[in-house]
């Protein structure tokens, strides 16, 4: 949860419930980022969704990842790639 944090603004003020579901959802969707080959830098993006979409009343965990995911394709490793 701690690593969301630091994404939160004052302005995004959330309970200690919310933040914790905002932090699992963080890193469910950090884990499943990198599992389909993301750099570490769309992190500051999922945080980003995943605060919009619970500052407009979103709480469920799931439909957090599954927001802030959508649309991040997965890398085509570098031997993949034509040339």
């Amino acid at each position: 949860m701690a690593r969301i944090l630091e994404f939160i603004r004052l302005q995004n003020a959330f309970d200690s419930e919310t933040l914790v579901l905002l932090g699992a959802a963080y890193e469910k969707a950090l884990r499943r980022a990198r599992a389909r080959g993301q750099p570490e830098i769309v992190r500051e993006v999922i945080a980003k969704r995943i605060i919009e979409m619970a500052t407009k009343g979103e709480r469920d965990p799931e439909r957090l990842c599954k927001g802030a995911l959508k649309g991040i394709q997965k890398s085509v490793p570098r031997s993949e790639k034509p040339y």
